[in-house]
């Protein structure tokens, strides 16, 4: 479970509702409004399947769960497990690693050793594995467009409703009193856009553009230490060599678990 992700929005939500429950006169059945759900939702929703096919709108729930269900890469245990290889091939020879396959749970770490094992050329391992790299890559940004254009989409049918509202209040002006409640629900379309948009899909796309970062950064470190071994170095300098890539708050984490 990622705690921010959980706490950041009920953070959000909870403070609109304060803000609405606080405020003199407000009522909290005053901001809720289904037609105007219905206008901002479907309406983005419907934009949304114009421009993406059907596959990528179905898989729309798996994305937005793993905002919320993700597990953070260890990159310091990332680091142990590939020098621990190293030293193997070091000790015993490369093909003593085909021995340590079953005990590696990283499927891109056993890609590169087993076509290191089997003998493929450094250049063709390299090439595969960042083939494979940008694949994962395309991926997370195609899963990530859906949602950056959810929060595209969102405010501008806030807007739309908010039209609506207008239009169909200044058609009926025989009744002044009720000018003032009918501004009110044509507003609160333009809110929903604003609130769906800013608490939910934008913040779901920035998590997801973080999480990519954070799994290519550790596909780049398994790959600059499988073509380390595969090149005979030394598992230290294989150390030093990965270490580069954290921060200095994660190498002294490191440097304490020794």
């Amino acid at each position: 479970m990622d705690i921010a992700s959980v706490v950041g929005l009920l953070a959000a939500f909870g403070l609109i509702l304060v803000a609405i429950l606080i405020a003199p006169g407000s009522s909290l059945m005053a901001f809720i409004d289904v037609p105007s759900l219905l206008v901002v939702c479907g309406g983005a929703l419907a934009a949304c399947l114009i421009a993406f096919p059907l596959k990528s709108m179905l898989a729309m729930p798996m994305t937005i769960k793993v905002v919320f269900l993700n597990k953070a890469v260890d990159y310091g245990a990332l680091i142990k497990q590939i020098v621990s290889l190293a030293e193997t091939a070091r000790r015993d020879g490369l093909l003593a690693l085909e021995n340590r396959i079953g005990e590696i749970d990283n499927p891109f770490i056993i890609t590169g050793i087993q076509m290191a094992v089997d003998g493929t050329r450094p250049d063709a391992i390299e090439d595969i594995m960042r083939t494979e790299m940008d694949a994962v890559s395309t991926r997370h940004r195609d899963a990530k467009a859906v949602s950056d254009q959810m929060g595209r989409f969102a405010p501008a049918y806030g807007m739309i409703g908010t039209l609506l509202g207008l239009i169909i209040m200044l058609g009926n002006m025989s009744d002044p009193s009720s000018i003032g409640s009918g501004m009110a629900v044509a507003l609160l379309t333009t809110l929903y856009g604003a609130v769906v948009s800013n608490v939910l899909f934008l913040p779901f796309s920035e998590k997801l553009g973080f999480l990519n970062k954070q799994e290519l950064l550790g596909m780049e470190i398994v790959i600059r230490g499988i073509m380390s071994i595969q090149s005979g170095e030394n598992p230290r300098v294989i150390e030093q060599k990965l270490r580069t890539f954290l921060p200095p708050s994660v190498r002294a984490k490191m440097d304490a678990d020794k």
